[in-house]
């Protein structure tokens, strides 16, 4: 769901798809040394959003950030009942990555890597959009698995887990689906036990089960939401420990962000308050029944919600207050980072996959 101001593919360096497929045929192959970069970038193409960011290295592990675009497309809108990428929304999408080619020309991006996410998983028509993509603004997309999604979102974001030595549950609510990864993070480079992506976003969720005008319509369609995305959760459940006693939780998504904004009354985004933050998850909770319980238009007068994400945000609650009763943590860590932070690890790292 997010949009708060901040896949292989080169736009003036070698072209990561060729050497990574050629790797493939021959894992022995010595990894490829390339030119030394000073600009790199990550694009997230996900369900709802389009988001760009351009970083160079700074100090031993670090990056400074020099350009960042974010835009809600809404790329996944109707495929849950069409099963293909709407003309309407590939136009809107195409639109905001010829922004991003550009930004990624001016910056003189050496190395970068673009992928796509759920909804051009689905699509039946996903090929062919990422070849549309490619030959009107020379981004070259991948369409990569959900357990990539969910190991890039946590490369990205686990630095901000709260000390402590117990497992660590991660979660990235997006547009399409949900990501679910059990940490654990004894080490400084945390370990995967178990992930899980359900196949409920913001989007996808609130198309299929969400609406409702009356104060009883709206309770019924939330309480079908927390049913729908709860049976999704059960088979993770069955991996986990059962108590919640000194377990960490984390969430990367525009969801948390925007629902730490609302705890923390923001009259409008600011980043620098919110990555990082630690919320009470009580107090999470209660923004998101009082959020169930708002009409459509009540909803987008709140501050840091808007019009834009007024439709969405209750599916986004509903799929949080699930995840709360699965990993039943007493705080949620709230990160404004995630899979274009992997990437650029990974990138950085010398890796393009």
């Amino acid at each position: 769901m997010g949009d708060h101001p901040a896949n292989l593919s080169s736009q003036s360096g070698p072209r990561t798809r060729e050497t990574t497929t050629a790797r493939a045929a021959n894992p022995g192959a010595p990894r490829p040394r390339w030119p030394s970069a000073r600009h790199y970038a990550a694009l997230d193409l996900g369900t709802n959003n389009c988001r760009l960011l351009i970083a160079r290295p700074q100090g031993k592990d670090g990056f400074a950030v020099v350009d960042a675009f974010s835009r809600i497309v809404r790329l996944g809108e109707g495929l849950a009942a069409s099963g293909q990428l709407s003309d309407a929304a590939i136009e809107r999408t195409i639109a905001a990555l010829k922004i991003c080619a550009e930004k990624l020309k001016r910056r003189n991006v050496t190395l970068a890597r673009s992928v796509a996410t759920e909804a051009c998983r689905r699509a039946s028509n996903g090929a062919a959009f990422i070849e549309r993509v490619h030959a009107e603004t020379g981004i070259l997309l991948d369409i990569i698995t959900a357990e990539e999604e969910a190991r890039l979102a946590v490369l990205g974001c686990h630095a901000l887990l709260e000390p402590g030595d117990g497992p660590a549950l991660v979660f990235d609510i997006g547009g399409g689906s949900t990501e679910l990864v059990l940490l654990d993070a004894s080490e400084p480079v945390p370990r995967v036990r178990a992930w899980h992506s359900a196949p409920w976003g913001v989007v996808s969720l609130t198309e299929a089960h969400g609406g409702g005008e009356s104060a009883a319509a709206r309770a019924e369609a939330y309480a079908r939401m927390r049913r729908v995305v709860t049976e999704a959760f059960a088979p993770f459940a069955e991996k986990i420990p059962a108590n919640g006693d000194g377990h960490r939780l984390l969430g990367t998504s525009g969801t948390v962000t925007t629902l730490a904004s609302v705890h923390l009354e923001l009259t409008s985004y600011d980043r620098s308050a919110i990555d990082g933050l630690i919320v009470p998850s009580a107090a999470m909770r209660g923004v998101s029944e009082r959020l169930s319980r708002m009409s459509l238009e009540e909803r987008g007068t709140v501050p840091c919600i808007g019009r834009e994400r007024a439709d969405l945000v209750v599916a986004g609650c509903a799929i949080l207050e699930s995840i709360l009763d699965l990993w039943p943590a007493e705080r949620i860590g709230i990160a404004d980072r995630g899979i274009r932070e992997g990437i650029l690890r990974r990138l950085m790292n010398g890796r393009v996959a």
